[in-house]
């Protein structure tokens, strides 16, 4: 419909006024009206008339290939060649015709590391898998700041402890642990998560948690996605409103982290556990919770039932979380009542 209304007012305003009105690109009416022609056939390989003839491709492979030139580079073989008054080709000739058999590597020893183990682990209650993490804290100028270490359980997100220290250390790592398990009631997990930082993998905290029994997890070095769980923690800290650009002090810092932890444990409704507080997921009460927004809800629809599609329902309890969920295990995901 564009070409035809195009075509009808060419002759009258001009091709360039035509296309302006239809909102028609002139190239693309070009291409329309002249169609390339179909190709006949594979394209012809193109050979640059200077290029090297068969007999001086395999004469400058046969010079690097002998054993006067094998262990040199390229550049150095064309130098030297150059010395002496030959010159067979370019570097990146040489470098082409090497890499069109497979003759280009790095013949130099390489650092390497053993492949990191994916962690997989898997928490179907309270107090099976805790997740911790530090973050800096702007303090009051720049270059100065404070580090938060924060305790999480996995499967009910609570924050078990948190504390703010000037600067981190694997003696307050491993003090660190032992607060997070006194403010659990006494209560040890089965598995302690966390990155590859210097106080995480430090002897004290490994000796520490050996002795507890507590099986240690570590994340693989730069995939944030080992330690999800202390990572979006963060994130709803940093981007609450509330959170300052800077702490004036280290007691200032405490303050707000002591505040913020409190409201997030017993008051902020967390979408991953069907919007209870972590809390009541922990200490088992979400189930009891649970049934009684049913009754609202039922009472609701009783009430006006064509407000609804269908009889509401309060989101429901996960049954299991994760970090990187095990593929070689048939984990349940499905959602329990």
């Amino acid at each position: 419909m564009i070409d035809a209304a195009t075509a009808e007012l060419e002759p009258l305003v001009g091709q360039r006024a035509a296309c302006a009105l239809t909102g028609k690109s002139r190239a693309t009416l070009h291409r329309h009206r002249h169609p390339k022609p179909p190709r006949q056939g594979p394209r012809r390989p193109v050979v640059h008339p200077a290029a090297l003839t068969a007999a001086e491709r395999a004469a400058v492979l046969a010079e690097l290939r002998s054993d006067r030139f094998v262990d040199k580079s390229p550049a150095q073989v064309w130098a030297i060649l150059l010395d002496e008054g030959r010159y067979l080709c370019s570097i990146s000739t040489m470098y082409r015709l090497l890499r069109g058999h497979g003759e280009v590597r790095e013949r130099r020893r390489q650092a390497t590391h053993p492949a990191r183990v994916k962690p997989e682990l898997v928490a179907t209650g309270p107090n099976q898998v805790w997740s911790w993490d530090a973050t800096k804290l702007a303090g009051p100028c720049k270059g100065v700041h404070y580090v938060l270490l924060v305790m999480l359980d996995i499967f009910s997100r609570k924050e078990i402890h948190h504390t703010v220290v000037p600067r981190e250390s694997q003696w307050i790592a491993k003090q660190f642990q032992l607060d997070a398990i006194a403010a659990n009631d006494g209560i040890v997990p089965d598995y302690v998560h966390a990155d590859n930082g210097g106080p995480m993998i430090s002897k004290p905290v490994s000796e520490l948690l050996i002795d507890l029994n507590i099986t240690r997890s570590h994340s693989r070095p730069h995939v944030s996605n080992d330690n999800p769980y202390s990572e979006a923690n963060f994130k709803t800290l940093k981007y609450c409103p509330a959170f300052p650009e800077r702490f004036a002090s280290i007691r200032e810092a405490q303050r707000f982290c002591q505040a913020f932890f409190t409201y997030y444990n017993n008051h902020h409704r967390h979408s991953g556990i069907g919007l209870h507080t972590p809390a009541t997921v922990h200490d088992g009460t979400a189930h009891q919770i649970r049934a009684e927004r049913a009754t609202v809800l039922t009472t609701a629809y009783a009430a006006n039932p064509t407000r609804f599609r269908r009889p509401p329902t309060p989101p429901k309890l996960p049954s299991a979380a994760w970090i990187n969920e095990p593929v070689k295990e048939n984990i349940n995901t499905e959602f329990v009542a």
